[in-house]
Parts: C-alpha cells; sequence; structure tokens
C-alpha cells in the first residue's frame, strides 16, 4: 500500500472509531503530519481528555501512552509500537521508589512525568520539565527527592540554593550523551546562532545555553526571539516542528548522530493503521494503580 492510500484509510479509519491521533514532537515527520495534535506527553494528554474522542492513539513512548489513560480512564489508549519504551522511565522501578522513601522519611517525592504508572503511583506530585521549577517552589519543606532524572534535578535546584535536592540517578541517555564539545563546535560553526537546551542535559551543557526550555517553550522560543538562527539541545526530532513554527528561521543540531531517540523512531504508519483496525496495543492499568497516580499528576495540574 503506499503512502496516499495508508494515509487515507488512517483517517477513514480515524473517523469511524472516534479516534485522535496524538504525535510527541520526537516522532517521524510522516507521524506528526496525520496526527491531530502535536506536542509534549502531558500536554496531548491533557488536550485528549478534553476532547470527545472514544480512542486515543498515542505515537510516542510507554509512559507517555500510560498518562493518557491516568487522566482519560474511560478512554481506550493505544500505542501503535508495544516495544517503544523510555530508557529513563525503566531505569526506576516502583521498589526502588519505596526504599528511597524509606531512606528519606517525611520528604514530599517530586517525580517526572516521563516515569511509570506505578511510580507515579509512589509519588507526591508530578512535575514537567516546563515546570519542575515551580512544582519544588510550592513545597516550604528544606528536603526534598526528585525522580527519576538527576540532570533535571540539577537543573531545579540552581534556583534553589537554600534547599537540598536529593535525587536518583537516572538520567536520558540521548540528553546526556550531550557534551560541552558539541555545542563548542555547533558555536564555532554558527557564531550567529543562540544555543537552547533541555532540562535534561548535563550541567555543563546547560552553563552554556542562552536558554533553557522544554519542547514546549523551545517552540515558542523560536517564534518569538528575534533571533534567526538557534542551536538545539534536544532530541533531533525536535527540528521538524521548529521548521513548521518558524520556516524562516535556521535551526541547528550540535549532535544529530547522539542526540537520536530509537523508540521515538519506530512508529510508522502501517502501525497507527494496525492500532486503529486492531485496537492494539491497548495500555490497561489496574484501577488501584491509576487512581493515585492521577493524584499525583492532579496536584500537578491544580498550581497551573
Amino acid at each position: 500500500m503506499n503512502r496516499e492510500s495508508l494515509i487515507e484509510e488512517i483517517l477513514a479509519l480515524k473517523e469511524k472509531r472516534k479516534a485522535i491521533i496524538l504525535a510527541h514532537n520526537y516522532q517521524p515527520p510522516e507521524i506528526q503530519d496525520i496526527a491531530d495534535l502535536r506536542g509534549d506527553s502531558l500536554e496531548l494528554s491533557l488536550k485528549a481528555s478534553k476532547t470527545d474522542a472514544e480512542v486515543i492513539v498515542f505515537c510516542g513512548v510507554f509512559f507517555m501512552a500510560e498518562t493518557a489513560k491516568i487522566v482519560s480512564p474511560q478512554k481506550r489508549v493505544l500505542i501503535p509500537v508495544a516495544g517503544a519504551c523510555c530508557d529513563m522511565a525503566n531505569m526506576l522501578s516502583p521498589e526502588e521508589v519505596v526504599r528511597l522513601r524509606e531512606k528519606y522519611p517525611g520528604i514530599p517525592v517530586v517525580t517526572y512525568v516521563n516515569s511509570t504508572a506505578e511510580v507515579k503511583a509512589l509519588s507526591d506530585i508530578c512535575c514537567t520539565s516546563a515546570n519542575a521549577v515551580k512544582v519544588v517552589g510550592t513545597f516550604s519543606e528544606k528536603k526534598i527527592l526528585m525522580l527519576p532524572d538527576m540532570n533535571l534535578a540539577r537543573y531545579v535546584q540552581r534556583f534553589y540554593p537554600d534547599k537540598e535536592i536529593i535525587y536518583f540517578e537516572g538520567f536520558c541517555p540521548f540528553h546526556h550523551l550531550l557534551s560541552p564539545e558539541d555545542i563548542y563546535q555547533a558555536k564555532a560553526e554558527h557564531p550567529e546562532a543562540i544555543f537552547i537546551a533541555h532540562p535534561e542535559c548535563r550541567p555543563e551543557v546547560i552553563d552554556l545555553a542562552d536558554y533553557v526550555a522544554s519542547t514546549s517553550g523551545m517552540l515558542r522560543l523560536a517564534k518569538e526571539l528575534p533571533h534567526e538562527e538557534f542551536i538545539i539541545g534536544t532530541e533531533i526530532g525536535l527540528l521538524y516542528p521548529l521548521s513548521k513554527v518558524a520556516p524562516e528561521k535556521k535551526f541547528y543540531h550540535p549532535a544529530p548522530d547522539k542526540m537520536l531517540c530509537p523508540s521515538m523512531k519506530k512508529t510508522r504508519l502501517e502501525d497507527v493503521l494496525n492500532a486503529l483496525k486492531n485496537f492494539e496495543f491497548e495500555v490497561t492499568l489496574p484501577e488501584e494503580i491509576r487512581s493515585k497516580a492521577y493524584q499525583a499528576v492532579k496536584r500537578m495540574l491544580e498550581l497551573s
């Protein structure tokens, strides 16, 4: 089946199933092009929860589809590729969270949405890369436990010198690979460009950034800033939506070979069609886990 026929069948089945297709900013261009909504994981889940769609097809990695199910338990949530996992989310087990809570009793647990439902269920509140600083600031406690991303935790620590942020040593392998040398080289090649880093980058990379932002924040900055050239310190997939929101500007990637997430690139049009045809692969969660995880997400949303 050629590309045009695939897309036609996907769109027809989407209407028949009363479905909505979500695509994360790192998904392949062909997937972003057929999506009803594009964005970061939490942003997408919340938007989908407010639609009248009965089925959510989440083109991303597994924790993202789980998050959609957490906030929309009444909807069927499908992930087109069952093996699309997040390495960072899989670094932290529920058992490790229990151990950490026992080691640090009474300390608030702030968990990045890039985590499993079971880990969210054991947390006090969730955060995103966009609101982590704000979330931590709501606590009067002098010690905070942040999970599972140590780089996000170390970024947040910069804003609260009077607090001690304890962290689990998890990380996004692809953001963690970006080095200062990569940035120096990119700046030498593009001296007029400003550098925007993602909070998942290492501290020594953050030190070199002109701005630090989530993927949604990067898209906003690209539109709003007067600069014409940008070095983008996140997964290479973001360059596609950046080119859409600011086609007159130039975007450079400092390490395209390093910062490519294989799981994010697994989704194909055929997978989306199969998901709609056969309701594969459906995300299910025990209600006890889902409801507890929802409380952690809800507390974060109430701060907005």
